[in-house]
């Protein structure tokens, strides 16, 4: 029996954005403890450019084709035998987890997934809205709330915070009752204070030695670590998510092991309680979606090179409905 097809991306090569294409592959098909979902849309990650580029290669292999992407939004159109919590028509959003060879990502039509790996989406929002939450949303959750567990009245600096993950630390700081300092681009500033940022500061203008001292530092940069490191306060936690060189890598490894304040990042794997809990935010106004564009299937090199490019405001999504 001929497989039926799907469109996603998917790439033969590392290299530059422009690798990039759309295809037509086999449509995934589940098993009894699965769901399959009909992907409305997809957002861009730092980790998918990284993946791409060929930056990891040591651990994504050297086998291709690959797909690209992580979070998704969509619709349930089957669900496996053994699947209880789930039936037709729940509109879910979910992470995929990391198989770093997989030859789906979630810029494709279908993924089948488990559902301990989804949740409903937030009443508040569409589809799409939804496809800019669930990695940032519940990468700021962990590191802020979980992590460093932030505290009412402790002082948050967010580096890079106009960005996919900056923006929603930001709402999550303000929520769990800490002053917010945003560092960004200076065409960004007024709108990160709209989102509820005390105090704005253009980076390229500050440097760390500008800045005051801080409970908590949310780095979502990488570069200059040890600088930011001590901005913290007596008791101080940092949390970081970017990684731009090795070099970041082994500066936070040695933090753990020399000094007190070291410097904590994490793997998130959001499952359904984490999604959960992020929606809640977001039906109770305390969270919302920030999207910088929006792209379709066919532009996913565009959307990459967007995200390289740099100087944006949120999530780039691909929408999967909709072609060219």
């Amino acid at each position: 029996m001929k497989s039926e097809k799907m469109r996603a991306a998917q790439y033969t090569k590392y290299g530059s954005p422009n690798v990039l294409f759309e295809d037509s592959i086999s449509k995934p098909v589940i098993e009894t403890g699965e769901v399959l979902i009909r992907v409305h849309g997809s957002s861009v990650n730092s980790m998918d450019t990284l993946f791409r580029s060929g930056k990891l290669k040591l651990l994504t292999g050297n086998q291709f084709p690959k797909g690209t992407g992580a979070d998704f939004s969509g619709e349930v159109v089957e669900v496996g035998s053994n699947v209880k919590n789930y039936q037709l028509g729940d509109r879910v959003w979910g992470v995929l987890p990391m198989n770093l060879r997989s030859q789906i990502g979630s810029a494709a039509e279908y993924v089948a997934i488990s559902p301990e790996k989804i949740s409903k989406i937030p009443t508040k929002v569409d589809l799409l809205q939804a496809a800019a939450l669930p990695g940032v949303g519940v990468t700021a959750i962990i590191a802020l709330k979980y992590k460093t567990k932030l505290r009412k009245g402790e002082k948050l600096l967010v580096r890079g915070a106009s960005g996919g993950v900056g923006s929603i630390a930001i709402q999550i700081g303000k929520m769990l009752g800490a002053h917010v300092t945003a560092l960004a681009n200076e065409k960004h500033l007024t709108f990160l204070q709209e989102l509820g940022a005390d105090e704005v500061f253009d980076y390229k203008k500050t440097s760390p030695t500008d800045l005051k001292k801080f409970d908590v530092v949310m780095d979502t940069v990488g570069t200059d670590l040890k600088h930011y490191r001590r901005l913290l306060a007596k008791n101080g936690r940092m949390v970081t998510i970017g990684f731009p060189s090795f070099s970041s890598f082994i500066y936070i490894l040695a933090s753990t092991t020399f000094g007190s304040r070291r410097v904590r990042t994490f793997s998130a794997n959001p499952k359904n309680e984490l999604l959960k809990e992020l929606a809640s935010y977001v039906d109770s106004n305390k969270v919302r979606p920030v999207i910088d564009s929006i792209y379709f299937l066919s532009d996913v090199a565009k959307a990459h090179h967007s995200l390289e490019a740099g100087g944006g405001r949120g999530k780039r999504i691909i929408n999967l409905l909709d072609k060219k």
